[in-house]
Order: C-alpha cells, then sequence, then structure tokens
C-alpha cells in the first residue's frame, strides 16, 4: 500500500433525511429546533444552518459561544452518523474552538468535513459562516470517540 496514495473517497451511508430522523430521535425534541437544521450532504461534508432565537444572543446582540459550540457538535455528530451509520455516539472527545469575528443574529451555517474517519475515532473540521463561506466567525476541531464494533 502507498502511503502517498489518496485515502478512499467517503462515501455517506445515510441520506439526509435518514441523518434527520436520526438527530431527531437522539435528541430531545425540545432541543432540537435550538441545534439546527440539515441542509445539504455530500460525501465527507454536511452543511447545518442554525437561525438564532434570542435566547442565542449575550449582551450587545450577538450569538453566544455555547450556542455556537453546540452547534459545531451537533454538525460533528451529524457528519459522522451520516458516514459511520445510525449508532447513538455520546462520547464527544475534543472540541476546540476559536471565534474569530462577532456572529450577528442572523443564519449561521456550519459546514463540517471528516477528517479522519477510522474503527475508534473520527475527527471533523467544522467552520461556521455567515453571508459568505469564506467570511468565518468560528472554526472548530471536533473529535468523537466511535461506539466499539465489538462491543
Amino acid at each position: 500500500m502507498d502511503p502517498l496514495a489518496p485515502a478512499a473517497p467517503l462515501v455517506p451511508r445515510l441520506t439526509l433525511g435518514q441523518v434527520s430522523d436520526f438527530l431527531d430521535a437522539a435528541f430531545p425534541p425540545d432541543a432540537r429546533p435550538a441545534l439546527g437544521t440539515l441542509v445539504e450532504l455530500r460525501p465527507g461534508r454536511l452543511r447545518m444552518r442554525l437561525d438564532p432565537q434570542p435566547a442565542m444572543l449575550r449582551p450587545g446582540a450577538i450569538v453566544s459561544g455555547p450556542t455556537l459550540m453546540a452547534l459545531a457538535d451537533v454538525a460533528a455528530y451529524a457528519v459522522i452518523a451520516a458516514h459511520h451509520g445510525p449508532e447513538a455516539m455520546a462520547l464527544t472527545s475534543t472540541l476546540s474552538i476559536a471565534f474569530l469575528r462577532p456572529c450577528r443574529p442572523e443564519p449561521v451555517f456550519a459546514d463540517a468535513d471528516l477528517l479522519k474517519l477510522g474503527r475508534r475515532t473520527a475527527t471533523v473540521d467544522v467552520r461556521l459562516w455567515q453571508g459568505d463561506d469564506r467570511r468565518l466567525v468560528a472554526q472548530a476541531t471536533v473529535g468523537y470517540v466511535l461506539p466499539d464494533a465489538e462491543a
């Protein structure tokens, strides 16, 4: 095996609708609207949209950091589920986020790109943006421990 050869492309195992149904089942019904909606699913990537509500704002009419962290985490969870399969994976192992500019109370998009999907761990790059996907409001790296296939 050539270590410099490109990795096989990641192909989703679930459709966008199946991922949405999975999230609806995995999270309490009253929490789901605050966690964003699925917009697009492609090999290795998923996009979500969050329409911030007044309760998500901090003083100064800026979307709060915990709201953005939750969006990044759910987007990572969703892209992993789409490619790994519909198993409940409750173990976020790491989440590192950089807030790059204030996030206004308007739609926020999360582009989650799988960097690694292994047997035991997954790593996802999540870029949060408004208006233009090149104008980031935050960037997160999220790690997950996957369920043990032999358990």
